[in-house]
């Protein structure tokens, strides 16, 4: 019997779910899905250039584990734009971690943690 997956950390739910190349309509489209987590890595890494290290740290997960979400996410993200496919953000495991309440003097440390779902439509 496999190990059960670690949750990943991810800062927010992502505010954008679907890409498209322009010009034609969505349900036209064949669609590729690109966890939740995956959008993460490729945040961590690309946009705010961390190093795999920090960036595994920052999702509470080893090294190699980051570089094999890192390299499938890119992996998709790359077949989407080259095949003209339709992007879709969604499912993995994953625990967001965003503050219960905005930051302001007095105020703890405290988090509000969900879980993310397991691919399939629907919210993750």
């Amino acid at each position: 019997m496999p190990r059960p997956r670690k949750c990943r950390m991810v800062q927010a739910h992502p505010e954008v779910t679907l890409f498209k190349p322009q010009g034609v309509p969505a349900w036209r489209l064949a669609e590729v899905t690109l966890p939740v987590e995956g959008l993460e890595a490729l945040r961590l890494a690309d946009l705010e250039g961390l190093d795999h290290e920090a960036a595994a740290a920052r999702m509470g997960v080893s090294r190699p584990t980051f570089s094999r979400i890192l390299a499938a996410a890119r992996f998709v993200v790359a077949e989407a734009l080259v095949r003209g496919l339709a992007l879709r953000v969604e499912g993995g495991d994953f625990v967001v971690e965003e503050p219960a309440f905005p930051p302001g003097p007095g105020r703890g440390g405290r988090w509000r943690h969900g879980r993310g779902g397991r691919g399939g439509r629907g919210p993750a």
